[in-house]
């Protein structure tokens, strides 16, 4: 990839975050009384991201992948923000990149919670993965995606553990796997009267 497609490329993904970061401020003064998931994680989650958007914006004079492996990675990169994008879309104003769960509200078993418990976050392991290797740092990638993963580990735990104590959530997502989905498990439809809060916490950043 060259140079000017790549700044393009990177460019491109950072804006479409401060776009994120944006509505997520945004529905989190709307969501009120909400506990955050591991709030001591989150300022190494914005470090790591931005080091993201930094490595993979250097030049790197001659480090190219092949046509194939860049058009895979391209594809994975649109398909990780098609999905993101598909999750705030099905959870609406209860979306937030810092992972504020409230007590009540709405267990959203819609859109790709279908699927998977975390699917903001098979966007974010896909964008770590796929944004480096596409413009050549395929070394950086492997690096961040460590990163990344080390960071969301703690996240994701204290995450499952506010959505646990929420009435229906169990059982709505007890067959669900957390981030590969598969054959014939989907989350369940809750009764309105059990139905509290699922959608209240962040899949991203």
């Amino acid at each position: 990839m060259k140079g000017r497609a790549r700044s393009a490329l990177v460019l491109a993904a950072a804006a479409q975050r401060l776009v994120e970061l944006r509505i997520s401020k945004r529905n989190r003064v709307a969501l009120g009384r909400a506990e955050q998931a591991s709030p001591s994680t989150y300022p190494a989650m914005v470090a790591v991201h931005v080091l993201l958007f930094a490595v993979s914006l250097w030049p790197r004079a001659g480090r190219r992948v092949s046509r194939p492996v860049e058009i895979v990675a391209l594809a994975g990169l649109g398909a990780s923000a098609g999905l993101r994008l598909w999750v705030i879309r099905t959870l609406g104003t209860t979306w937030n990149v810092t992972a504020h769960v409230a007590p009540e509200g709405h267990i959203e078993t819609g859109g790709p919670y279908r699927f998977v418990r975390h699917p903001n976050y098979v966007a974010v392991a896909l964008e770590f993965a796929c944004l480096p290797t596409a413009v050549g740092a395929v070394p950086e990638a492997l690096v961040l995606s460590l990163a990344n993963a080390a960071v969301l580990a703690p996240r994701i735990r204290a995450e499952e553990r506010l959505l646990d104590a929420i009435p229906g959530y169990r059982e709505a997502f007890q067959d669900v796997p957390r981030f590969i989905p598969r054959r014939m498990s989907r989350s369940r439809q809750i009764p309105a009267s059990n139905n509290h809060s699922r959608a209240v916490t962040s899949r991203k950043v």
